[in-house]
């Protein structure tokens, strides 16, 4: 069931109904748990049981670790939580990548051994609620939240539909206070909350969408397009992940908002950042913190030598690839942001006293443009479905070639997506807002921008239905 089609608005104007009709928290919560597991199981029913297994084990080891009386237990029962969490997360995401690449490997050796690989689906969202599941039980173990009693409650943060199959991943300290409390609504919240929709919807089907087809063709068939076009293809693809997997954001804030629960901000104009640190910092916001507070700072962060912090750095950024993907293309993904925020570390350590706090406009663009450059190179590795159709699009974007197919017209199409993108994003970022409309504009200019969007949406917006590029992590 996706956002961006009348299935989904039908199921929740149901849903809408029934939870409002009920006034009072439990029942609320109980419709939006029933409507959490048929919204999952529309893909399919089966991987509903995935879901129940984590959430019977995380909320057991939670109440476990509370009871427990010494540290040494309760580190016991956290590594029962994430080695569980961690195997299913395993087998059903990387068993088959292991398998081939451990025959690729051996074969090399001279050794040939067939693989038993079973051709396992991927659960959609399975990286998103093991994520969020995990980091219920870390911290109750941390002290910082008490476990849930009540079963369903966890139940509904583990599974809740507007973030569950591609986030944002929500923290306990966040999300479950407002499970446990009567939400309340207002106008305002109300409003923002189809505006969140709305803005969504744009930049998935009159964005994303949109530019998939050239993007789609140039990364199948980059040999037969120019040099240039191929440069095109790849920013095409930096817009349409973003519209993709942004609008996904908004969309699913607006529903949570719609039935008064406020999830975190996952995107902040990443494209405005002026290195890669600041990117990472502005996009898939909660991953980048997921992997920050349970990953580099245990293993030191930056406290430890230049050296150390280096390690950390790289470390962090090859499993967060690899959390993107079971494939070497989004390893050596990971691998160059990794060497990206080393440098830069570097960098800043070499240059702290002697910087100004403060750079001009143009430092600041330039800045821009060569993030912006850096990211883009990288998204290659991360669209290409092998690594060879990645150094294949490399070798037609540096060879020269001026002849290809379509220049002007995927450089036009660029150029007019990129200014849709600026038009949104650019007001947002100077004004450091998290909404489009601006509550003390005139309302005549809020009603005109809405109606862009809407014309935007009925004269640009694709009318096929298109999964979520992040479904598939």
């Amino acid at each position: 069931m996706l956002f961006n089609s009348w299935v989904f608005f039908a199921f929740f104007a149901i849903v809408l109904a029934t939870y409002y009709a009920a006034r009072k928290r439990t029942p609320q919560n109980l419709i939006l748990l029933v409507s959490s597991y048929i919204f999952y199981g529309w893909w399919d029913y089966r991987f509903l049981s995935l879901i129940l297994l984590s959430t019977i084990i995380d909320y057991t080891v939670g109440l476990a670790i509370a009871r427990s009386t010494t540290k040494r237990a309760s580190k016991r029962l956290l590594l029962v939580s994430v080695a569980s969490n961690l195997s299913i997360l395993g087998f059903f995401k990387y068993f088959n990548f292991f398998a081939n690449s451990a025959s690729e490997g051996l074969g090399l050796l001279g050794l040939e051994i067939n693989p038993a690989v079973m051709h396992i689906v991927l659960p959609v969202g399975i990286s998103f609620y093991t994520f969020q599941t995990m980091s219920y039980t870390v911290e109750i173990y941390r002290g910082k939240v008490q476990p849930v009693r009540r079963f369903t409650d966890f139940a509904l943060y583990v599974s809740f539909f507007p973030q569950l199959v591609a986030g944002p991943i929500e923290r306990p300290q966040n999300l479950l206070p407002q499970i446990q409390k009567k939400r309340s609504m207002s106008l305002e919240r109300w409003c923002r909350g189809w505006e969140l929709i709305l803005l969504g919807l744009v930049k998935k089907v009159a964005i994303a969408d949109a530019v998939a087809p050239y993007v789609n063709d140039i990364f199948a068939n980059p040999a037969t397009y120019s040099s240039w076009s191929v440069l095109f293809g790849a920013y095409l693809f930096g817009l349409q992940i973003y519209g993709d997997f942004s609008g996904y954001t908004d969309m699913a804030r607006g529903v949570a908002r719609l039935l008064g629960f406020e999830l975190m901000v996952n995107f902040k104009q990443p494209y405005f950042s002026q290195n890669v640190r600041e990117f990472w910092q502005r996009w898939h916001i909660s991953l980048s913190r997921w992997l920050r507070d349970y990953l580099y700072i245990p293993l030191g962060g930056n406290r430890s030598s230049v050296l150390g912090t280096c390690r950390n750095l790289m470390l962090v950024m090859l499993l967060g690839g690899l959390w993107h993907g079971a494939g070497w293309n989004f390893i050596i993904w990971g691998a160059i942001h990794g060497i990206y925020l080393v440098f830069y570390f570097l960098y800043s350590q070499r240059t702290r006293k002697s910087c100004p706090a403060k750079t001009g406009w143009l430092v600041q663009i330039c800045n821009m443009f060569l993030t912006f450059h850096l990211v883009t190179l990288t998204w290659i590795f991360f669209r290409a479905t092998y690594f060879s159709g990645a150094m294949e699009y490399f070798r037609q974007l540096f060879a020269g070639v001026t002849d290809g197919k379509h220049s002007l017209e995927i450089a036009q199409v660029t150029l007019f997506y990129f200014a849709l993108v600026l038009i949104i994003d650019l007001p947002m970022y100077r004004k450091k807002r998290e909404y489009l409309l601006d509550a003390k504009a005139p309302p005549l200019l809020n009603a005109a921008i809405i109606a862009g969007l809407v014309l935007l949406l009925s004269f640009v917006g694709q009318q096929d239905v298109h999964d979520f590029i992040y479904f598939q992590f």
